[in-house]
């Protein structure tokens, strides 16, 4: 196993400068969804060999370049398993979004002190999001949208949440929805909160603890939607 295997991190380094969105919590998620299946060292840790490697860039190729889901790109593994050429497909170009998610910074990594937290007013949020003020009105009447806590600004939260709020709003979405994602969510704190209380007395060791299953509740979370979406 030794010099043919490569560790998750040296996996990282190999294909990030093709594909640099990708991280270690990325490919641990794609080995959760059953896409990757590296071997196991006696210690525990994961070892990647060349055709584990060619497989992630298929997947990360697959997203990036063919917007395809999971679902069917794990259809095309499971024919390239079984020696089947999977269909062959266009590449996509997407039409250009007219304002980005903002993303939050990583958790692990925290925000630059050089950089200022994000803080907009009522007027710069709007124009930001491209939403209507009578749909703000109702996003904040349900409290999915708040100032930012002992402020008179709103956070990147907010932004995401209002530019979400627009682009579901064809769908039929609105904040009734989205207060029943913001329910699911504080659910997920209370469990995150319950799993970190034991190291609640040692500052640094309980904001570890919350990253760490905070991330783990993510993984988990996406996983049962896609799950669910499956069925």
């Amino acid at each position: 196993m030794g010099q043919s295997t490569r560790s998750i991190g040296q996996v990282l380094s190999l294909v990030k400068p093709e594909f640099p969105d990708v991280s270690i919590s990325k490919i641990r998620y794609l080995e959760s969804e059953g896409l990757l299946l590296p071997e196991r060292a006696p210690s525990g840790y994961r070892r990647y060999g060349q055709s584990d490697i060619d497989r992630l860039r298929y997947v990360l190729n697959a997203q990036k370049n063919y917007y395809l889901p999971l679902k069917v790109i794990r259809e095309h593994l499971d024919m390239i398993d079984r020696g089947i050429e999977p269909p062959l497909i266009e590449p996509v170009d997407p039409a250009p979004a007219p304002a980005p998610v903002p993303i939050p910074p990583a958790a692990s990594q925290p925000a630059a002190s050089s950089t200022p937290p994000l803080k907009l007013t009522r007027a710069q949020l709007l124009e930001k999001s491209g939403l209507p003020e009578a749909t703000l009105v109702e996003l904040e009447r349900h409290q999915v949208v708040k100032l930012r806590h002992n402020s008179a600004h709103y956070g990147w939260e907010a932004l995401t949440v209002a530019i979400v709020a627009r682009k579901l709003s064809p769908f039929g979405l609105d904040a009734r929805h989205l207060r029943a994602v913001k329910q699911s969510a504080e659910r997920e704190v209370k469990i995150i909160e319950e799993a970190v209380a034991p190291y609640i007395r040692h500052r640094d060791a309980a904001r570890k603890a919350t990253i760490e299953v905070a991330e783990f509740i993510l993984h988990a979370h996406a996983a049962l939607m896609q799950t669910a979406l499956d069925n």
